[in-house]
């Protein structure tokens, strides 16, 4: 009996034994935040389990935990304790050498980019600014549109109600966006949604060594949301002013056991009308994507964005009177607009993009990715010529605006294929990433795009002349409007003091410009080498880049016209590390623009290239800067100094009887400085904030005058401000949060006159969030604007300046499952 008693109770502590539950939590070592989806694997037994959104886990039985989440490093452990703490170590370079799987962190600053280096690279090793907004930001600030997002970083400054920005004080030239570090082609005339975006990069400087093509001030890069390997849903619902009605969905995790297959679908959907008159939107948009891990050397991932906007194209608010320094801003409402009843604005784009990353060796890899765009035009809008009406004197009538009524179709496509080794090596006391690779960007506006414009003045024989000649008075049809005797419009007056929106349509007028706009294609071919060597402290980053390019007028035509260029671009930046927490860090940039008839900034006729006349827009960035993690790398700070040259800028000549002539100035030159910070202040208080300020100057301009003048659009100084605090669990408002922001601007002068002046501004917005600790739910209530300033976001002249929206709310409910 006294053995069979021991046995027994060998067997109950041996059960009891066997029987342990281990649980714990998995964070990142350098973000000390929870890893969701992370596996954990008991290698004895075969079980396995996945860390919840809090990080947390649990699983019975004891021995050798295996842990493993993409981008970090694989680590096993012997469970000793019940509640295990494992911090893993990041590797971005293991698996995703481009971005395949998505990331789960919760935070306002992100650590790394792959855009920036073609390599998967922290941003404190990147010898260059980049100023990151993450989803997490984003939905915090109800920011549903790109510019209400990007604003957030430092020195990018929306210029109207396009998707359209002045960054470090340069204008952007290049029409479309970067998505995933690839290229993309369509005008900028509608706001992107922000629905499917994980972050947006601003990479700052001319960065032609990176991307083909770019913007001298910086490059705005979209980095989509990718599947993840655990199961998410979530779905919001938004009501707000204007008439606003949207909604969102983002579903996401394993299509099988072995989480070797992962999906991502986002979608969105808004209508909204306007603080503007006439002025509102349909948008759709649905993402799905797929990634396969076949095994730890394998990755491919396939997205699909669709988006379809209908709107109206929002031409800003004219005001009386071009009295210089005089100017009352206030003397229309900051609702005024230029449109017309039945105008429209339609867009429809589909871009797909495949990525395949494959690892040879722990030394060696491969990566490639495709992408193709298709996007289409459908306008019809009644606009200003940029000039008032005059009398039969050819004296300014300052309450009329001249006017145009324009329909427009295009169609494009665009191919672009970007491939590239990683070595991963030593020489001596070096230590190599070497990266060498071709660029394809083809760019073909399709056959079938037409233009037709009605604009000028009616003569007595019934045809329209361009523009009035008071000596030939007699040979204009008259109209006379409040006492005064006019030339009679081909497209009637607008009246500042009686606005009228009466339906209109094309037979109303005379379409005395009608063009078919030339099919054309656009092909730029690139091979480059990159070396980031680290050595002791120091990591340098060494490239060239060698472009050629072709653009082809009238193409698969008779008369085809070819420009060819080509260009040798440089890279070469340093970074020392003072210790773990600070790095500082020097650039040099130089970028390069070809300016041909493709660009759409030029007249598109056919005829010789217009761009073909004109030197490329040529441009080069020295910067010094400081990145530095602190609160155990939970917030991050980055700094710097800058200087951008660039010359050869092609510009629009306001000229309203001739609105395709082109001019260029010689030469601009930008300094500043910028700083951006980001991260927890505590586990319940995060803050992104920035600061930019920007000296831009002309330096040479056929007119004297200007040389020395202030750059248009550009404030000297602009700051940014957001946070959210959430109150503890222990405490009374323990289920609810609170969100505070500013935003201010100096003074900027309009893009086409410099007679007067866009005053400064300070912005207040505001949320507050409910959510229960026990719920999926969350409540929250923003708004924007509270003190109800009226402000400018910019101008172009007086027909044309884009007031900021009036105080406004949303109140959205967002469901987790």
């Amino acid at each position: 009996m006294k053995h069979l008693l021991g046995f027994l109770f060998s067997i109950i502590a041996l059960h009891q034994a066997y029987s342990q539950t281990i649980s714990g939590k998995i964070t990142g070592r350098n973000t000390k935040e929870a890893v969701i989806g992370a596996s954990i694997k008991l290698l004895n037994s075969g079980k396995e389990t996945t860390t919840n959104e809090d990080g947390n886990f649990s699983l019975e039985g004891d021995g050798i935990l295996e842990i493993s989440f993409p981008g970090y490093k694989t680590q096993q452990i012997t469970a000793t304790d019940e509640f295990l703490t494992v911090a893993l170590e990041t590797a971005l370079n293991e698996l995703q050498t481009v971005e395949i799987v998505g990331r789960s962190v919760k935070k306002y600053n992100s650590d790394y980019s792959f855009a920036a280096t073609k390599t998967a690279s922290l941003n404190k090793d990147i010898p260059q600014s980049i100023s990151t907004v993450t989803k997490e930001l984003i939905a915090d600030k109800g920011a549903f549109y790109l510019a209400d997002a990007v604003k957030m970083a430092s020195g990018v400054i929306p210029a109207s109600y396009y998707n359209q920005y002045t960054i470090r004080g340069i204008s952007q030239n290049e029409e479309g966006q970067i998505i995933n570090g690839m290229r993309t082609r369509q005008y900028y005339f509608l706001q992107p949604l922000t629905s499917n975006i994980e972050r947006v990069e601003v990479i700052k400087g001319p960065s032609s060594a990176t991307f083909s093509s770019v913007d001298p001030g910086g490059s705005i890069n979209l980095v989509t949301k990718k599947p993840l390997a655990t199961d998410r849903k979530e779905v919001s619902l938004s009501v707000g002013s204007f008439s606003t009605l949207r909604g969102t969905l983002d579903f996401t995790g394993p299509l099988n056991e072995s989480k070797t297959l992962l999906y991502r679908v986002n979608g969105a959907y808004q209508e909204a009308k306007s603080f503007r008159d006439l002025v509102g939107n349909k948008s759709f948009l649905v993402s799905p994507s797929f990634t396969y891990i076949p095994n730890e050397k394998t990755a491919i991932n396939t997205e699909l964005i669709l988006s379809n906007m209908t709107g109206v194209l929002d031409r800003g608010q004219p005001i009386f009177g071009a009295v210089a320094g005089v100017t009352n801003l206030n003397q229309t409402p900051i609702s005024l607009n230029l449109g017309a009843s039945g105008d429209f604005f339609k867009s429809k784009e589909m871009i797909l993009t495949t990525n395949f990353a494959h690892k040879f060796s722990s030394k060696i890899g491969f990566n490639a990715a495709y992408m193709k765009q298709t996007w289409t035009e459908d306008l019809q809008e009644h606009r200003t010529t940029n000039a008032f009406a005059v009398d039969i004197n050819n004296k300014p009538v300052t309450s009329l605006a001249m006017m145009q009524f324009v329909q427009r179709q295009q169609y494009w496509d665009v191919d672009n294929l970007s491939a590239y080794f990683n070595f991963d090596f030593k020489t001596g006391k070096l230590h190599h990433k070497l990266l060498t690779g071709y660029d394809l960007s083809s760019w073909n506006k399709n056959k079938g795009g037409a233009q037709n414009a009605a604009r000028g003045y009616l003569l007595k024989n019934g045809t329209v002349a361009s523009s009035f000649f008071a000596a030939n008075a007699d040979q204009y049809q008259t109209v006379t409007i409040n006492g005064v005797v006019l030339p009679k419009p081909n497209v009637s007056f607008f009246d500042l003091n009686n606005p009228s929106y009466a339906m209109r349509s094309p037979e109303d007028y005379i379409l005395n410009v009608r063009t078919a706009l030339p099919s054309a294609l656009t092909t730029t071919n690139a091979v480059y080498i990159q070396d980031q060597v680290r050595w002791e402290k120091f990591t340098f980053l060494l490239g060239l880049r060698n472009e050629w390019f072709e653009d082809i007028t009238n193409y698969e035509t008779n008369n085809e016209l070819t420009v060819k260029k080509t260009a040798l671009l440089p890279r070469v930046g340093v970074t020392y590390a003072v210790n773990t927490a600070i790095n500082v860090y020097t650039t040099y940039l130089e970028g390069y623009q070809p300016q041909s008839n493709t660009v759409t900034l030029m007249p598109q006729t056919g005829s010789l290239p217009a761009g073909s006349q004109f030197d490329p827009l040529e441009s080069n960035l020295k910067e010094f800067g400081l990145k530095a993690t602190f609160l155990d790398n939970t917030m991050s700070f980055n700094a710097a100094v800058y200087e951008i040259n660039q010359r050869n800028i092609l510009m629009n000549a306001n000229d309203p009887v001739n609105p395709d002539l082109l001019v260029t100035r010689g030469a601009e030159r930008s300094r500043g400085f910028e700083c951006d910070l980001a991260g927890y202040l505590t586990p319940d208080w995060q803050i992104n904030a920035s600061y930019s300020y920007i000296d831009a100057k002309i330096t040479n301009d056929r007119d004297l005058s200007l040389i020395g003048a202030r750059k248009q659009n550009t404030p000297k100084n602009s700051a940014n401000l957001w946070t959210r605090y959430n109150f503890a669990a222990d405490s009374a408002l323990k289920d609810l949060g609170i969100g505070f922001g500013m935003q201010y601007q100096s003074s900027k002068i309009p893009w086409f006159t410099r007679d007067f002046t866009l005053p400064d501004f300070t912005l207040f917005d505001a949320a507050l969030y409910y959510k229960p600790i026990i719920s999926n739910l969350q409540i929250a209530l923003n708004a924007g604007n509270l003190l109800n300033k009226t402000y400018w976001l910019g101008a172009q002249n007086y027909l044309r300046l884009f007031p900021g929206a009036p105080r406004n709310f949303s109140l959205t409910v967002t469901y987790k499952f």
